[in-house]
């Protein structure tokens, strides 16, 4: 199998979902993950933190280590990082890593999400005895692991809102994701990337219709950036973002680890209708 470059087109974006790890029990992300496959999804993909954003000590499972699972248990989805933070391996390390997970997936399938951070996981870093140098040094590892991780056949996507994460993906040719932008900001960034591909992650709440919906919305709240609606106004949202640029939209569903299946089951409804 071999993952289609991330360049967007509207009708054809590709559809993924993150796996639920902020717990310290993996059968969620697991389900998530079988089921994904099974309901046409595109990829999945995990986030990169030690423990969950603005939650000090409590649990979050490794990237590396449910990827590695999930390769081993799927046959399709592409499996990727969102994004794998440079200060916490080396480069050397990522790339092996990267190239070991390849090897368990099969030729094709794996994406090498990567970041530099920023202040909201700093204090992550510091707790565990990890560096947060400064950002153009950041930004340096991120590029030297982008060329050694490609150099091993796995495809290099960079993360990041700000323009020196633009520059290096321009620069490096790799696929930029950026998370939580709405279509004007895609847009925006597609004028800058002289011809290099997009992708777009977010954090969805998606009901089957208005009364579910409602229920979820009471349950959940609202988030900042957060895509919230029926299965036909979540694909309008993700069809406005595939016209503006991205070829993948990875959705992060806010009632993954509550209804893992539930969350599947409309995130699949949201592809079809995207296509």
């Amino acid at each position: 199998m071999s993952v289609p470059p991330a360049t967007g087109r509207a009708g054809g974006v590709r559809v993924g979902v993150t796996l639920p790890t902020f717990s310290a029990d993996p059968t969620r992300a697991r389900t998530v993950a079988t089921a994904a496959e099974a309901a046409g999804l595109d990829g999945v993909f995990v986030l990169d933190h030690l423990w969950p954003m603005g939650r000090p000590g409590a649990p979050a499972l490794w990237s590396f280590a449910v990827l590695g699972a999930v390769a081993a248990t799927t046959t399709r989805v592409a499996v990727g990082t969102l994004v794998a933070r440079v200060g916490l391996l080396s480069p050397e390390v990522h790339t092996r890593a990267f190239a070991t997970l390849a090897a368990v997936a099969g030729p094709g399938r794996v994406i090498a999400g990567l970041g530099a951070g920023d202040r909201l996981s700093a204090d992550e870093n510091r707790a565990f005895g990890v560096g947060y140098p400064p950002a153009g040094v950041r930004l340096a590892a991120v590029a030297s692991t982008v060329e050694a991780v490609r150099g091993v056949g796995v495809d290099p996507w960079v993360g990041g809102r700000s323009d020196g994460a633009l520059a290096v993906a321009r620069d490096s040719r790799a696929t930029l994701n950026v998370w939580g932008a709405s279509p004007e900001e895609l847009a925006a960034r597609a004028d800058q990337l002289d011809g290099v591909a997009l992708s777009w992650g977010g954090q969805v709440l998606v009901g089957r219709d208005p009364s579910h919906l409602a229920a979820l919305q009471a349950r959940y709240g609202p988030r900042p950036g957060l895509i919230s609606g029926t299965v036909a106004a979540v694909a309008a949202e993700l069809r406005h973002r595939a016209d503006a640029g991205a070829g993948w939209c990875v959705a992060a569903p806010l009632d993954a680890v509550d209804d893992p299946l539930g969350a599947v089951e409309t995130l699949s409804l949201v592809r079809e209708a995207v296509q």
